[in-house]
């Protein structure tokens, strides 16, 4: 008791030595100030105990209906940066502007041990209350914060650490912090960075959810970042006139707040108009085209949609099936709706999908056996356009007015296959959906649920997915109750699933009931059509700008594409804007110059893939890898990609802001498949 008492009292003095002289620490500017305003504005004391107000039911959920579209947007984000930081001993928070904490993410037994803190839905963390913390200095300060233990003004909270960031409505002003803290006694790496992503599709999420009625339109710089977090996002009349934008569109345009874009024309921004865009992007299966800043020549690349309430009445058939003609599916956020036009089915993707027979041949087989309940298996390696096959599949199949479901059990953590694929009840754990969630397996009912990457499916959920296939019955977690489903079953690997049975890393009984046919997809190098979908794909990729030197066609129809039709696609798009409305030639095509793949490498054998980052032993390090990264290694991607973006690809600048060296940044830039262009 002793020893606490005196670090309480050494935790107080050193706090009001320092505001009474008005020194502080280096790089602790932020904490200073907080510790001003609480000493000389709030008129707090540190070793004064202070649990912070709980606001009671009433005005909670008051509080809650007035930011109910921004808890809407969050939750989901939220739970899926608690299930990424994998940490029993942490919370992930959502407060109002006034410190009310509204939403929360963490395990009740966290829960239980940090709610007489105040730490709960209803708790007051503004400054004023409980002063120096996470949520309540990073709204005081309106920018993003890190408060380790001693940060904190009052003793009793020294044994947390928080991170919070500001969350952004769509018309710039600050909606919510979002905010995790933890028992942990060291800041986690990145974990602002991971925050300031989650904020950023939170506040895209809101832009899509207010302006339903607008058209959207991204755009970036470099065309593979449209359509990711990075990219810069509008909402437009149809006038053309702006009406919200997210703050990577603006930091792109030049322009430092909403009153600088709101209620200006596309023309005023763009040399086009949003018919011109939107005509454009449609004719190029919504693939990135070229455009242009006004009075500039700075170049970007862009797509406009059609508002989103008018999905229903205006899907295009084009965009499915030139997409699929181009090995690669329709966006996620594209896709048909559950119940589509009837007009659509005459739609043949047997015919005007595929030219190459061997496809052809497959597409046939694989309508004709779906249509008696029979399960398809898919085999081929990475990027060989596997989900492109089963949605053909499904848009030939008697389930095709309902919907496409996709799974990537590769792309989810462990944690997360099972709530996404079963879904859960209300309260099944803290943070979910209050109206409880169906899972993929539901929402497959009556259309295709597509199960890509099936071998990276854990065992013990393997013995769940194959009781659901046998007695076509779903349970969620949390409950007993058990839903029928009627859905039509197609999977996909690049693993050679028997040998997998035999090494005991697969189940031999889900095995043979997903296998009722398996269908070998062919690698872009063997496919017969593979001239024209690279004439195709070019002409998605460029808005029909870019054409092909002989010396480059001629490169590109022999080499290998381990990465297959993903591969061509990243190629394609990179030539396009390398050589800016001119003739492509070998000069434009580095990657395949310089990092030639050798047939024999890649023919006829299913590719396999490391799931750590370190190089196995007896292979040289600068071996060229398959790009398949484990949840982990995707976060840090995520995170590098974010940070690269935020210093404009200086790699010396990240490498400052990491504090390491530049060759360190480099080998980890390389196991994590990030190309720099310019290295210095």
């Amino acid at each position: 008791m002793g020893t606490l008492l005196r670090e309480t009292d050494r935790h107080a003095e050193r706090i009001m030595v320092m505001v009474k002289n008005g020194t502080h620490e280096p790089g602790n500017d932020a904490i200073m100030r907080s510790w001003s305003r609480c000493v000389n504005e709030y008129r707090l004391h540190p070793d004064r105990p202070r649990t912070p107000s709980v606001i009671d039911r009433a005005a909670l959920e008051s509080r809650c209906e007035r930011k109910a579209d921004v808890i809407d947007c969050a939750r989901y984000e939220m739970t899926t940066l608690y299930q990424q930081l994998a940490d029993a001993d942490l919370a992930v928070l959502l407060t109002d502007t006034d410190g009310v904490i509204i939403h929360m993410v963490s395990s009740p037994a966290f829960s239980a041990e940090v709610a007489p803190l105040g730490l709960r839905t209803g708790g007051l963390w503004s400054e004023a209350e409980a002063g120096t913390n996470g949520m309540g200095t990073c709204i005081a300060a309106a920018a993003p914060v890190a408060i380790r233990r001693e940060d904190h003004f009052f003793t009793q909270f020294s044994n947390l650490t928080c991170s919070a960031v500001p969350v952004y409505d769509p018309s710039g002003e600050i909606a919510a912090v979002l905010d995790v803290s933890s028992r942990s006694k060291q800041m986690q790496q990145h974990l602002l960075v991971l925050l300031g992503m989650t904020a950023r599709m939170i506040e895209n999420r809101l832009i899509d959810q207010r302006f339903r009625n607008a058209h959207p339109l991204h755009f970036h710089s470099r065309p593979e970042f449209v359509y990711t977090l990075h990219e810069g996002k509008l909402a437009v009349d149809d006038d053309g006139h702006i009406l919200a934008a997210n703050r990577s569109a603006l930091f792109q345009l030049g322009l430092q707040s909403m009153d600088e874009i709101r209620s200006r024309r596309i023309e005023d921004l763009f040399q086009t108009s949003l018919e011109d865009m939107l005509q454009r992007s449609m004719s190029s299966s919504f693939h990135p085209v070229v455009t242009y800043r006004a009075n500039a020549a700075l170049r970007f690349f862009a797509v406009a949609r059609r508002p989103a309430s008018s999905a229903t009445a205006n899907v295009h058939p084009i965009s499915a099936t030139a997409a699929a003609a181009l090995g690669n599916p329709t966006p996620s956020h594209e896709r048909r709706p559950t119940h589509r036009p009837v007009a659509l089915r005459a739609v043949s993707p047997s015919r005007a999908t595929f030219k190459d027979q061997r496809l052809l041949a497959h597409l046939e087989t694989a309508r004709r056996v779906i249509a008696r309940q029979t399960p398809v298996l898919l085999w081929g390696e990475t990027g060989s356009g596997k989900e492109v096959f089963a949605r053909a599949t499904h848009d030939a199949s008697p389930h095709a007015d309902g919907a496409f479901v996709a799974v990537n059990c590769a792309s989810l953590p462990e944690t997360l296959i099972e709530s996404e694929l079963f879904g859960y009840r209300a309260g099944a754990f803290t943070g979910a959906q209050r109206s409880g969630r169906r899972g993929k397996i539901l929402q497959a009912d009556g259309g295709t649920l597509f199960l890509d990457e099936i071998a990276d499916m854990p065992l013990e959920l393997q013995a769940r997915l194959l009781r659901v296939l046998d007695e076509r019955q779903v349970t969620p977690l949390g409950t007993e109750d058990t839903q029928p489903v009627d859905f039509q079953l197609i999977s996909g690997s690049h693993q050679n699933l028997p040998a997998l049975v035999r090494e005991g890393r697969f189940r031999e009984d889900l095995y043979y009931r997903l296998a009722g046919i398996e269908l070998e997809l062919p690698a872009l190098r063997e496919r017969s059509d593979k001239r024209e979908l690279i004439h195709d794909m070019l002409k998605a990729e460029s808005g029909g700008d870019s054409r092909l030197s002989a010396d480059a066609e001629r490169l590109l129809m022999d080499y290998p594409w381990p990465g297959n039709i993903r591969q061509l696609r990243h190629v394609l798009r990179s030539a396009s804007a390398l050589a800016d409305g001119q003739a492509i030639t070998r000069d434009h095509l580095p990657a395949l110059i310089l990092h030639p793949a050798p047939m024999s490498a890649h023919a006829h054998a299913p590719v396999q893939f490391a799931m750590s980052g370190d190089t196995p032993a007896g292979a040289e390090e600068d071996a060229p890898q398959p790009v398949k990264l484990n949840p982990i290694q995707a976060n840090e991607r995520q995170v590098l990609l974010q940070m690269l973006e935020q210093h404009r690809w200086n790699v010396s600048n990240v490498a400052k802001a990491l504090d390491v060296s530049r060759n360190t940044l480099y080998r980890k830039l390389h196991k994590l498949h990030i190309e720099v262009s310019h290295p210095e």
